[in-house]
């Protein structure tokens, strides 16, 4: 299988190509020639698999250039029990009739990211020698919180790798920014910059677009790549758990061969859900795709009207990861649901660009209504929700997946649809104790916020949960990254680090 750019479907290279390339050129992102079909006997036949045996063969399907015992080497050494504490690795927790949690924080950093960033350096290895790379890969990462920690820990001491994460000072949890400043590996590198995720985001954008850049790091031995879900190989492990839920399911007799469901994402860079749109497209018979944002609700004025528009306040909200305006993933949907219209495409990103807002075609708006439900949640009623669900069901949600339960909630007092959902959980509690334990305790009888570390003893007391050891291991860790910088300075960090 071959993958064009999204906004040049003439360009062609294969999957090892497009995964060290990370980003187009053109600024585009890859996309697969086609979109490979499942019958629901090889869903079925999944359930009876592991987790990794599932990988391997979801990857198959677009890894063609890569050999099936290439394949199930990275998968069995990413899906395994040490690194991901459980041997199913996404479990699915009942929380009612109608309602399951897909759990997809069991990873080392305790974040959904682990289930894509554990396996892709095994993934860009393996690309490396099947493209005859002779240069090392320079990873460029922006993040909102889980993706920086997540690629630091996946890529670290990699051989032929350095990775340099930027992320928003302020626009994340204290634990997700201990978890970075702390990072270990010598081929690590960390810088926060003042402004938001969208700044960070852009300025890496800016970084891959700069040829004369890019010409200089050859030169001195490097090629750029990504560890965003803009990198194909980031997007494709996410899709293996919405086949292999489905899978699973069925396998506990959960649901029937062939019985719809639908799946509710919190999402800001739309990556996730767009996922669970490549399932969909393959044949996992998902009804409705559920889209939940948090008060940046610029996915959900998109799925409702057809506008995009970032011309908007960035709010900074107890959901983090989601505090995002420009959602990258969102040019592929376009890509496949314009009938591959890559014109179409370029010119809505360059309007984006230039003018900060795009509107689709009439005919991408009645798609979009087909398949998707959008809807979003503000704090108020994300700490709400986490408070109800813990009173009710004893179950105890972070603030990203807490999103995700109002909206489903949303969803189904205006649909009345009885649908069975699988929402996915995409963080551990403990990453942002604070706001979990002021909801469930109420602000003025929680301990004090400025001890992360009591307020995560105070959620294993109150939640009867047992911290990760990943977590509880960060306090009294040397800080090793403490800088700051101006975004307009990105380059110029980023070539101090490769130096």
């Amino acid at each position: 299988m071959l993958y064009h750019s999204s906004r040049d479907k003439s360009v062609e290279v294969t999957a090892s190509e497009a995964i060290v390339k990370g980003l187009c050129s053109d600024g585009g992102l890859f996309v697969p020639e086609e979109i490979p079909y499942l019958s629901l006997d090889e869903i079925v036949a999944l359930g009876n698999m592991s987790y990794s045996e599932r990988a391997t063969e979801i990857f198959s399907l677009f890894l063609t250039d890569f050999r099936k015992n290439e394949i199930k080497d990275c998968t069995g050494k990413a899906y395994t029990k040490e690194k991901f504490e459980t041997d199913t690795i996404a479990p699915i927790y009942k929380l009612n009739e109608h309602t399951y949690i897909l759990e997809l924080w069991h990873g080392p950093t305790c974040a959904f990211k682990d289930m894509a960033l554990q396996i892709l350096p095994y993934l860009l290895t393996t690309s490396m020698e099947k493209t005859g790379t002779d240069k090392k890969v320079a990873i460029l990462v922006a993040t909102s919180g889980d993706t920086g920690k997540a690629a630091l820990e996946g890529f670290r001491d990699v051989e032929g790798t350095k990775i340099f994460v930027f992320y928003p000072t302020g626009g994340v949890s204290e634990i997700q920014k201990l978890q970075m400043q702390t990072q270990e590996g010598a081929n690590v590198g960390v810088y926060a910059i003042e402004g938001n995720f969208d700044d960070a985001q852009s300025g890496v954008k800016k970084i891959f677009s700069d040829n004369e850049f890019k010409a200089e790091l050859r030169k001195r031995g490097y090629e750029l790549s990504s560890a965003n879900s803009i990198n194909w190989g980031r997007l494709l492990p996410q899709i293996v758990y919405y086949v292999s839920s489905y899978a699973e399911l069925v396998k506990n007799k959960e649901i029937a061969c062939g019985e719809e469901i639908n799946v509710c994402v919190p999402t800001g860079n739309f990556g996730n859900i767009l996922a669970a749109y490549y399932a969909k497209e393959m044949g996992v018979p998902i009804k409705t795709l559920i889209c939940a944002s948090n008060s940046n609700n610029v996915l959900t004025e998109f799925i409702r009207t057809g506008v995009y528009n970032k011309n908007r306040a960035f709010v900074q909200t107890i959901s983090p990861s989601m505090d995002i305006l420009i959602s990258s993933n969102l040019e592929r949907l376009l890509y496949h649901m314009s009938d591959e219209n890559s014109e179409l495409v370029k010119e809505l990103m360059t309007k984006l660009s230039e003018e900060g807002s795009y509107e689709v075609p009439d005919a991408i708006k009645e798609k979009l209504s087909e398949s998707f439900y959008a809807a979003y949640c503000d704090d108020k009623f994300t700490m709400r929700t986490i408070s109800d669900i813990e009173r009710n069901y004893s179950y105890v949600m972070d603030t990203h997946t807490a999103v995700a339960q109002n909206v489903y909630e949303q969803y189904v007092a205006q649909t009345h649809d009885a649908t069975k959902t699988v929402i996915a959980s995409t963080a551990s509690p403990f990453k942002f104790s604070g706001s979990v334990v002021n909801a469930i305790m109420g602000e003025d009888d929680a301990p004090s916020a400025d001890d992360e570390f009591l307020l995560i003893e105070k959620l294993s007391e109150i939640g009867k949960m047992t911290p990760p050891k990943s977590l509880s291991e960060l306090k009294g860790k040397e800080i090793r990254f403490p800088g700051v910088t101006k975004k307009e300075e990105m380059i110029l960090r980023v070539s101090e680090f490769l130096a």
